[in-house]
């Protein structure tokens, strides 16, 4: 038999990789996914401008503020399971693609989002954290829903919620609500395709209510370790559960054993699978202008020269696996083996943009925002900041949450920061800026660590030391470390 004529299983199993030999038996026992052969983005909403509706709001988010917060789980989905049967099973009234991961969440769920709207489908997106306005997490058409329909959908489902509360050993939790919230808006809108990311995990987050047509699984890495695992295989395991029977997994590239986990799930419900850099991935990039170019090759063909207004090549990596999740949804590699409209998908890319994500709020000293929050999203920041911006003096300000890998953070960004500003933000989560100061301190050495407690105050003193080289010496400043960090300096240059 000649090589061309070689059997698929055989090339799969023998190929030479540095990965685990039984992966590869896996991968082989797996249906892989191969073929033969946008809506503009809005920005992060601000406080509504009538008195009465953000007085309605503040009444909301203070209802909601007295249940367990995100950080406190009980890991199932009894109570919200509970909540969507009172409901009627909105979620059973649209097809979805459900999204797992460590890293890239959000900005891939906003891609799939301008994917499926250029191709003129009505989506619904819930996405978490917030940045600035919790009614970022629940988006209709590519923009975020009013501040009066979220109160009204608060209102409708509240009976039912309280309906839940009383039968349940504990009441609901904050996330819970807003995912039962998300799920009955989408049916009343009504979407054409739901894009849900999970809050945390999978087998037990509340979005997992859900059976995704496609299940997207960003990489995986060490986050959350005291809930989900401490090696990425024991996360993808948490992680899993949002794999079911049939679906379609889109994988992007994983260690070694969170592919396992992921592979091994795959084949015991019988779900197709498509993996970053054997179906599908990133063939070329190219710095440009506010973002990149890239040239993707999907599960259809290749998609030359896409501009993506966004920086790093993770968010290359991201939109590899948005396209390859869209194209898997209108059945491409497994119904037909037509790619999708080349320049649908240009136009698509074109209006992606995904606030807090290395946005740039401000010039001279130029002030650049980045939501990282673990040592991965930290090194990919690293990365990126040195191909995308021309800087000869960064200065870092940086507020984490307590319950973070600090440490791994700070050390992934120390060679790119000449000094850093420690601080704190207004979350109850938030690291004291004095002991993140000690960590800094033994990453980065006295000399360059300043402590700054109030926010504003760190933003003043970073773009002060930006500036101490002239004008157009190429200064910048880099505000990351947390969601809430990157909100809250957002509110406070000017943006929303």
């Amino acid at each position: 038999m000649s090589e061309s004529d070689s059997d698929p299983f055989d090339d799969i199993v023998g190929a030479e990789t540095d990965r685990d030999p039984d992966l590869a038996v896996i991968e082989a026992g797996s249906r892989t996914l191969r073929t033969q052969g946008a809506q503009p983005a809005t920005d992060v909403p601000t406080r509504p401008e009538d008195p009465a509706v953000d007085a309605a709001l503040r009444e909301v988010e203070a209802e909601l503020a007295t249940r367990w917060g995100e950080t406190k789980l009980e890991p199932s989905v009894t109570r919200i399971a509970a909540l969507m049967d009172v409901l009627g099973e909105p979620q059973r009234s649209y097809p979805s693609i459900h999204i797992t991961g460590t890293n890239g969440k959000t900005s891939t769920a906003r891609m799939i989002e301008a994917l499926l709207g250029a191709f003129e489908l009505r989506t619904g997106r819930y996405t978490s954290p917030h940045v600035q306005s919790i009614t970022e997490r629940i988006s209709l058409d590519g923009a975020p829903i009013t501040a009066e329909r979220f109160i009204e959908t608060y209102q409708d489902i509240k009976p039912y919620v309280e309906m839940v509360d009383a039968a349940q050993e504990y009441r609901l939790s904050f996330f819970e609500v807003l995912t039962g919230m998300a799920y009955a808006a989408f049916a009343d809108a009504p979407v054409d395709v739901a894009v849900v990311e999970v809050g945390m995990g999978g087998t037990w987050d509340a979005t997992n209510v859900i059976d995704g047509d496609v299940a997207v699984v960003t990489p995986i890495d060490l986050d959350h370790t005291d809930r989900l695992g401490s090696t990425p295989g024991e996360i993808a395991t948490e992680k899993s559960g949002i794999i079911k029977p049939d679906a379609t997994v889109i994988m992007a590239q994983q260690p070694v054993d969170a592919a396992q986990v992921l592979l091994k799930k795959a084949v015991e419900v019988d779900a197709t699978v498509a993996r970053e850099g054997l179906e599908f991935g990133v063939v070329a990039r190219q710095v440009a202008v506010g973002g990149q170019l890239v040239t993707l090759r999907g599960l259809g063909g290749e998609y030359p020269e896409m501009y993506l207004p966004l920086h790093g090549a993770h968010q290359a990596h991201n939109a590899a696996v948005a396209l390859a999740a869209v194209e898997a949804f209108f059945g491409v590699g497994a119904q037909h083996s037509q790619p999708l409209a080349l320049d649908t998908v240009r136009t698509a890319f074109a209006s992606v943009a995904s606030p807090g994500r290395l946005e740039v709020v401000r010039r001279s000293p130029t002030v650049v925002l980045d939501a990282a929050h673990n040592p991965a999203g930290a090194r990919a920041v690293a990365e990126t900041v040195g191909e995308a911006f021309q800087f000869t003096r960064l200065i870092g300000v940086v507020g984490t949450s307590a319950d973070k890998n600090v440490r791994g953070l700070l050390e992934a960004l120390e060679p790119v920061f000449a000094e850093i500003v420690v601080t704190q933000n207004s979350s109850h989560r938030a690291m004291d800026a004095d002991e993140l100061a000690a960590v800094a301190v033994e990453v980065f050495g006295e000399e360059r660590v300043q402590v700054e407690p109030r926010l504003p105050d760190a933003l003043e003193a970073a773009i002060t030391l930006a500036e101490e080289e002239g004008e157009f010496s190429g200064g910048g400043v880099l505000v990351t470390g947390s969601v809430i960090t990157v909100g809250e300096a957002r509110l406070l240059l000017g943006k929303g």
